[in-house]
């Protein structure tokens, strides 16, 4: 099931989540690139104070506990819900509407 899970997840090439549990660590917006037998090959960046390093992994399926893709985000701030674009397509049913407070 994980196998044919991260194969959709190649070849979707959006950025994931990946926990590798025998190193205990989270690799952030990696990306799967490609899945051979029962090796997974990802690539990810990270960043120091002062660089930016692209890294290229290959891992075994096994080591892999989780993996996580964000669905969508919205900032928090100064935002209020009537600020939200609000598609004139969308059903009415979907819409976001401010909510009516009586006690204001």
């Amino acid at each position: 099931m994980l196998h044919r899970k991260i194969y959709q997840l190649c070849e979707a090439k959006s950025d994931v989540w990946i926990y590798l549990r025998d190193q205990g660590r989270w690799l952030e917006r990696a990306r799967i690139l490609d899945i051979e037998g029962d090796v997974v090959t990802i690539r990810y960046e990270t960043e120091d104070e002062d660089e930016v390093c692209s890294w290229e992994e290959m891992v075994r399926l096994e080591s892999i506990g989780a993996v996580t893709q964000r669905l969508s985000s919205v900032t928090k701030t100064g935002m209020s819900s009537s600020d939200l674009l609000v598609s004139d397509d969308c059903p009415e049913a979907e819409q976001i509407r401010p909510r009516l407070d009586p006690d204001k």
